[in-house]
């Protein structure tokens, strides 16, 4: 595993724990080069689940891209990183659970304005004006009025 801060290859891994109801392993590394410490998870590949993007391309799923998506809108809002995580973990068990091996971006935008709306209003309305493209600020008015 390479060290997120200088690199170095040689880790040792710390602990191990189960999360996600035996679905991930947490593991807390520390690299042998600088002594730093960081956390990794393990998570199982079950099966290769496309995303149809509005363009009509296809790419692989990506929880990196939700989970940057959602932080992005959490910033400097009090949500916790492991609320955001879990968060991220249910709406890809949520997408897996349909058993398609296909997704639509708007399906996975919709279910994470679903959880951002339960979780922190100004994140929701943040991520939906990206999400939804808001033009003017009637756009941004009628989202909020839809509370």
């Amino acid at each position: 595993m390479k060290c997120p801060f200088c690199e170095g290859l040689n880790t040792k891994v710390l602990d191990s724990r189960e999360t996600d109801e035996g679905n991930t392993t947490r593991r807390r590394r520390e690299c042998q080069s600088c002594q730093k410490r960081f956390t990794t998870y393990e998570r199982v590949e079950e099966f290769s689940l496309r995303v149809i993007k509005n363009n009509g391309e296809r790419e692989d799923f990506d929880r990196n891209k939700i989970l940057k998506g959602i932080m992005f809108s959490c910033q400097k809002r009090i949500v916790a990183t492991k609320q955001i995580e879990d968060m991220v973990t249910e709406i890809e068990n949520e997408i897996i659970a349909t058993g398609k091996k296909e997704v639509e971006t708007s399906i996975i935008g919709s279910l994470v304005m679903q959880k951002l709306k339960v979780i922190d209003e100004v994140a929701y309305i943040r991520f939906a004006s990206v999400y939804k493209r808001f033009k003017c600020i009637d756009e941004f008015r009628e989202e909020i009025a839809s509370f």
